[in-house]
């Protein structure tokens, strides 16, 4: 890999000397095996950032190769002024929620500008000495990972205040299928956005594209974007994200059960967090069984849910990478056992916050599971919807 890096490196520094329309070719056979993300898919937007001053949303998983995408586009020449880092920060080591502060980045002393702290959204400010913005950040494909709420609102202000931006496209595990509730009106947060369900089955830069074909920003109209595309990536065939994109999705197998586990932190129950088995299993202080954990402050987990607390329930760790990639769905029958399970104990299910409808997007996930309904009658409810919103999807994919 290292050799690879180093040819791609030898390519874009004789690219920076040349005209912008000269091709750069990939090494043949990793052109024709391996998957490349947008950002190492480089002849397609380096010569765009030629003589630019470019801010970069990146956070430790924007990587080309090895490298990390700031290093490797520092290496080239670009003059990357500003980086701006999403929920969890630019190091990936926050928790989720907890909000990241501006910084310094001491390798390389670019300025770090949170968009997890007191503003979402960049200002005026953040982007008046920039001319074109770079988008890298590894989204997992669930509805409730803020990173296409940050990808919304750095459209917006792009929009707003006349910027380029170009999002490098990256796979997502969850590209195959649909599934879930869909989003109503009084249900918008941070951690839902827009009318969408749980599973939206498309790519970070699929999904900007629909963001901005359907003006989903308060800007209203569509702004200047370019989406980077992957290379040798098709929606079949599983990819297992080769770096955590955040602290508690530590592995591929915690990515993949991530739309069904995220479910129950709307509830009583931990899903792992201050453990080594972070969205991999769900416990519950007062429920019994064979298998149990206690829920221990750790990295990305400073105070985590059920802290210190025996919990007893499942373990899924173990559970096959390609059975999880095949099911293509949400595991609605194992919210509804479970649930059904702690209500026959005498335990709460729900938080009193009902964080659970804003998981959902909707409460009527919630009001279903109450009134006893199967979860072959709760996907049908969602199916109207999904069909719906499969029709919109088909105009922004890139894939096949």
């Amino acid at each position: 890999m290292k050799q690879i890096i180093t040819l791609i490196f030898l390519q874009f520094f004789s690219l920076i000397g040349c005209h912008s329309s000269v091709p750069v070719n990939v090494d043949p056979q990793l052109k024709e095996k391996k998957v490349l993300s947008g950002a190492e898919n480089m002849h397609a937007y380096l010569p765009l950032l030629k003589n630019k001053r470019v801010a970069c949303v990146v956070h430790h998983a924007s990587r080309v190769g090895d490298n990390h995408l700031i290093d490797t586009l520092l290496a080239l020449g670009i003059q990357v002024v500003k980086i701006m880092a999403p929920e969890h920060g630019f190091r990936g080591t926050s928790d989720a929620g907890e909000k990241v502060q501006n910084d310094t980045d001491s390798k390389t002393g670019i300025p770090i500008v949170s968009l997890y702290g007191k503003s979402k959204k960049p200002t005026a400010a953040m982007l008046e000495d920039i001319d074109i913005v770079l988008f890298d950040l590894q989204d997992v494909g669930a509805r409730f990972y803020t990173y296409i709420s940050t990808l919304h609102y750095v459209m917006e202000a792009c929009g707003e205040l006349g910027k380029k931006l170009i999002v490098l496209d990256r796979p997502n595990p969850h590209v195959h299928y649909l599934d879930g509730p869909m989003l109503e009106d009084g249900y918008q947060s941070f951690i839902g956005m827009h009318h969408v369900p749980t599973v939206y089955g498309m790519t970070i830069g699929e999904y900007g594209k629909m963001i901005n074909g359907e003006m989903w920003t308060s800007y209203k109209q569509q702004i200047d974007l370019m989406v980077v595309p992957c290379v040798n990536f098709k929606r079949s065939v599983r990819y297992d994200i080769p770096l955590p994109p955040s602290p508690n999705l530590p592995n591929p197998t915690a990515v993949l059960l991530y739309p069904t586990l995220c479910f129950f932190e709307g509830t009583d129950y931990s899903v792992g967090r201050g453990t080594s088995k972070q969205f991999q299993v769900i416990g519950h202080p007062g429920m019994k069984g064979d298998y149990s954990f206690t829920p221990a402050p750790n990295l990305g987990a400073k105070d985590p849910f059920q802290n210190g607390k025996k919990c007893f329930g499942y373990d899924y760790s173990g559970s096959s990478l390609e059975s999880l990639f095949a099911m293509k769905k949400i595991d609605l029958q194992l919210i509804v056992n479970v649930y059904k399970e702690t209500v026959a104990a005498n335990q709460n299910f729900f938080l009193d916050n009902l964080f659970f409808d804003k998981l959902a997007g909707t409460d009527k996930f919630r009001k279903m599971l109450i009134d006893g309904k199967s979860a072959e009658e709760i996907r049908s409810s969602w199916q109207p919807a999904l069909n719906e919103f499969s029709r919109i999807r088909a105009k922004y994919l890139i894939y096949e």
